[in-house]
């Protein structure tokens, strides 16, 4: 009975001493988390507050993340949209061993040669941040308000392909939701399915 009792208040004193992370919901203040650059330099969430914030979920080695980086659509939209005071925190949580999972200078060389225009590039190869934000594809994109609620997740376009050639006939949905919500107008559409390859957690 001593030995039930014991484990039992171990347990709850688990569950009482573990760290409380809320998940993302659209509507809600979207969650604090810290990650570092490449550089290794440390960025948190709140360095951005009062700012429209964009978190896009990456891998340089996925076909449906080429599609925007190889014909310039995505650092079309991140200088675009930082120009006008947007924070673009472009993420990627591969985890050690798995595809996008890359060395600090090979992500600095993909940097270079793609052009990002992203805030910054950050590192979560623990996935936490990208569990909590239910990330599920290469690319996903949320937007979060100046006011720190979560505006929209899903796809980056209505066209879920690889072929760049798609992309005159898709309607940006990210580009619709910064619109509307630098506007200070309500998003139209504030849920959409994203695609891609998985996020490698």
């Amino acid at each position: 009975m001593r030995l039930r009792s014991f484990f039992a208040a171990l347990v709850c004193c688990s569950l009482a001493c573990a760290p409380a992370f809320a998940a993302a919901e659209l509507g809600k203040t979207a969650p604090e988390f810290t990650l570092t650059d490449p550089s290794g330099q440390a960025h948190s969430l709140s360095e951005y507050k009062g700012r429209t914030v964009v978190l896009e979920w990456t891998n340089p080695e996925c076909p449906f993340v080429r599609k925007h980086y190889a014909s310039g659509n995505m650092q079309g939209l991140q200088k675009t949209y930082t120009e006008k005071g947007v924070a673009w925190l472009t993420i990627n949580s591969s985890a050690p061993g798995k595809q996008g999972n890359l060395p600090a200078e090979e992500w600095l060389r993909w940097i270079e040669e793609n052009g990002v225009a992203s805030t910054a590039v950050l590192l979560d190869p623990e996935g936490r941040v990208g569990r909590l934000y239910g990330a599920k594809t290469t690319p996903h994109l949320f937007v979060i308000a100046k006011d720190g609620n979560l505006v929209y997740q899903g796809a980056i376009d209505s066209v879920p392909g690889t072929d760049p050639a798609e992309l005159a006939e898709a309607k940006n949905y990210v580009r619709a939701a910064l619109d509307e919500t630098l506007s200070e107008t309500p998003v139209s559409e504030p849920s959409t399915r994203s695609y891609g390859c998985s996020v490698k957690y």
